[in-house]
């Protein structure tokens, strides 16, 4: 905590009101306020280490279909869905209005019409969704240089040493910061603020929508006694399939084991678990994390060696960071394959481009050109192709003088983004991709 900055005992995220700390020795009774006395709201924060905490995580609320609202107010109260429209469609995001009816991300369009067949169904812009993002970002920025993007809609922020700055500790910077997002660009957030960000990235999600929760140092074991393995990160299905057979569910079980065991029962994950489940974390917040790359995997239900199939799941992905390199107005020169076999030996190979790319076209030949090399008989449970050595976008793909096919694929690919972008992303595809048979277990 910087001296000269008033240290609080709880302030009201609604009107900025702060109640500062009293001494030990203070006399007088301490009455637990409930709500604000200045405008009444009962969202008071307070918190025993609020004023030594300075690592956040903020996540946009439903931030796809909260864009929308907002576009048009006519669907304020509605159940509204993002994603394909088609019946072979999937659910980009939901608002809570449809997750209240049970509907999820990644859910077949169908499923989620048949939970909530009133939805409006409307058609990703990803376009739009990436400006208003880094319209988000700017803002962040505004507060401090130490923002680490993790997605297009959601951050880790450590605001240590601005206190002086903005007259405030982190923790009221962060609340004036949400109003400020909710005010003048018309979405909300949710915000975790805790000793580090593991902890913080927890502490966003349990109080959505515009939420905000703060889990400190001292706390963080107990509070992460009682809750699934699944939430340490990287836990996967497989390795919590692996706990669990090793009678381990919960995160407390973990706390009682040592670490050197811990490793040699499951290698280098086994540090991170011991360490995560007391709720230790030593990831510093990265600003040149954000423009390294941009990937998409998937992991199949069984084990794959058909060359066909591993092709069209390739061709899907590549589409799929297609996508996000265009709404981010990035290319890159380097196309990266990722593989994964039965026994998670990962493989990687990667290829640099003459001139950086952002067309599906291209990033899925070049992968295709690597995989064809891999392809021995072996089988892979997973994988995955990425762009990495980011560039902005203007000077991606120049016209190839040498190969004329690929002019008129930019230009067939150019027509189907618009087509996408009017009617949705499943609106029109290439052949290969129809009739995959492909059983994606998880799709990133």
């Amino acid at each position: 905590m910087e001296a000269g900055v008033e240290r609080l005992a709880a302030f009201c995220r609604d009107c900025l009101w702060t109640a500062p700390e009293r001494p030990e020795n203070a006399a007088g009774p301490r009455p637990a306020a409930t709500r604000c006395p200045a405008c009444g709201s009962p969202r008071l924060i307070g918190h025993t280490e609020m004023n030594e905490l300075s690592i956040a995580h903020i996540d946009c609320d439903a931030f796809y279909a909260s864009v929308e609202k907002r576009d048009d107010p006519s669907l304020r109260d509605k159940p509204v869905i993002i994603g394909g429209t088609s019946r072979r469609g999937v659910v980009s995001t939901a608002c809570y209005v449809a997750r209240i009816y049970g509907v999820r991300s990644a859910m077949p369009m169908f499923k989620a019409l048949e939970l909530c067949p009133d939805a409006v169904v409307i058609p990703p812009e990803m376009a739009k969704y990436a400006r208003v993002g880094r319209q988000v970002r700017r803002l962040m920025l505004e507060l401090t240089p130490l923002v680490e993007p993790i997605s297009i809609d959601e951050a880790f922020l450590d605001l240590s040493g601005t206190a002086m700055l903005h007259r405030s500790i982190p923790a009221v910077t962060l609340a004036r910061l949400a109003i400020r997002i909710e005010r003048e660009l018309g979405i909300t957030v949710s915000i975790g603020l805790a000793a580090n960000k593991y902890l913080a990235k927890i502490a966003s999600d349990l109080d959505k929508p515009r939420g905000y929760a703060v889990i400190g140092a001292t706390e963080a074991k107990t509070f992460l006694a009682d809750k699934s393995v699944a939430l340490i990160w990287g836990v996967g299905k497989a390795l919590q399939s692996h706990l669990a057979r090793d009678g381990i569910s919960r995160i407390g079980q973990l706390q009682t084991m040592d670490e050197t065991d811990l490793i040699r029962r499951y290698g280098t994950m086994g540090q991170r678990l011991a360490r995560l489940s007391r709720g230790e974390d030593r990831r510093s917040v990265s600003p040149d994390r954000e423009a390294k790359s941009v990937s998409a995997e998937i992991t199949f239900f069984d084990d794959v060696d058909d060359p066909t199939r591993l092709d069209r799941s390739l061709r899907a992905l590549a589409e799929k960071v297609s996508r996000r390199l265009k709404a981010a107005g990035l290319g890159g020169h380097t196309i990266v394959l990722k593989l994964k076999t039965p026994d998670f030996k990962t493989i990687t190979r990667n290829r640099r481009l003459a001139d950086p790319t952002k067309l599906a076209d291209r990033i899925f030949r070049a992968g295709h050109e690597l995989l064809r090399k891999e392809i021995d008989g072996r089988r892979f449970r997973l994988i995955g192709i990425g762009v990495s050595d980011l560039v902005e976008a203007d000077g991606c793909d120049p016209p190839d003088l040498v190969d004329e096919g690929a002019v008129k694929r930019a230009k067939a690919e150019a027509a189907m983004d618009r087509l996408r972008q009017k009617f949705g992303t499943d609106a029109v595809n290439v052949g290969m991709l129809f009739g995959t048979g492909a059983k994606p277990r998880r799709d990133k």
